[in-house]
């Protein structure tokens, strides 16, 4: 029998691998609907971000469902949970005050991301899966790659069109990436 704490290794996995398809789906529909010089711009592309939602929320919903060992977690899982949000506030009113960066859902997407990814390394570091420095070594990472998307988010609008395409990939590539780096990093 599976033990709850293999069962939740196997659910950070299967969230994690459920994340890279939405962020493939994402990807497809983001290179087909701001296509520079693109006809359809994105009416025909626009059913791509079904899956992308589905495959995302299941993500969520798998690795939130997962759990490790409270008495060895790195960090209090509420005081991610709780810096998020106070993370995400914050950045709204830097985006929109500081630089004039209409809010957008991809602020919540980035900084979603950023807690989920504590979270799961934070109980894979209860588990045993990663070390001390292992796991904060990954947290780095993971700050350092929301800073880049963050980065892209704001630059965006003031790119021009091929620039903005691009810029607007950056983010998506990242989060899939890192969540197969993850993935590989315990089994």
């Amino acid at each position: 029998m599976f033990s709850r704490f293999d069962a939740s290794v196997r659910q950070i996995l299967i969230g994690n691998l459920l994340l890279v398809i939405c962020c493939v789906f994402y990807l497809a529909w983001w290179l087909l609907a701001f296509k520079p010089n693109n006809p359809i711009k994105g009416t025909k592309s626009g059913w791509l971000l079904l899956p992308a939602f589905v495959f995302g929320i299941a993500s969520v919903v798998m690795i939130a469902r997962s759990s490790g060992d409270d008495n060895q977690l790195l960090l209090p899982n509420n005081g991610i949970l709780i810096g998020g949000i106070v993370i995400y506030v914050a950045l709204v009113v830097i985006t929109n005050k500081l630089f004039n960066r209409q809010v957008t859902t991809e602020l919540l997407l980035i900084v979603g991301w950023l807690v989920l990814v504590f979270r799961e390394i934070n109980i894979l570091y209860s588990l045993g899966r990663y070390s001390t420095i292992g796991a904060i070594v990954l947290l780095i990472v993971s700050v350092i790659l929301a800073v880049i998307s963050l980065i892209c988010y704001v630059m965006y609008y003031d790119l021009d069109v091929y620039k903005g395409y691009i810029d607007g990939m950056i983010p998506l590539i990242i989060v899939a990436v890192m969540m197969i780096v993850i993935n590989l990093s315990f089994i």
